[in-house]
């Protein structure tokens, strides 16, 4: 399988790859691998729901995140379980970030666009896309 093009930093979400089924999600982990990128995918759930998912061990020893950035990104995800668009089961880092239950595919590209670019520094859209509950 040849690899494509490396995804861009910060990704739009009309590029977050879909790694539905095993092959597709091993084939877009290898490829970050390769690349020394973030992993970053959604995938359709058998509930009619999706996940997201990253992974910065694919990006090598060299790529940090900072506590800020991992503080924000817990203070998400408790925001998203909060407002119940992703499940209590979500996992916030500090290495592998997982969000089940994610109601439509374009919010759960959303989500994955604005935690990779957070995972690379920029929590601006992180901010943007995530809202307390009232």
């Amino acid at each position: 399988m040849p690899l494509v093009q490396p995804l861009p930093v910060p990704c739009p979400a009309h590029l977050i790859p879909d790694a539905t089924g095993t092959d597709a999600f091993d084939a877009a982990y290898r490829q970050a691998m390769a690349q020394h990128a973030v992993f970053v995918a959604i995938e359709f759930e058998k509930r009619q729901r999706w996940t997201v998912k990253a992974d910065t061990l694919t990006a090598g020893s060299g790529h940090t995140v900072d506590e800020a950035v991992n503080d924000a990104v817990r203070v998400a995800i408790t925001h998203l379980i909060q407002n119940r668009e992703v499940d209590l089961d979500a996992y916030a880092g500090p290495v592998y970030f997982i969000k089940h239950d994610v109601r439509s595919e374009a919010r759960a590209r959303e989500l994955a666009a604005a935690l990779h670019a957070a995972l690379y520094g920029d929590g601006g859209p992180l901010a943007r896309v995530v809202r307390p509950a009232s």
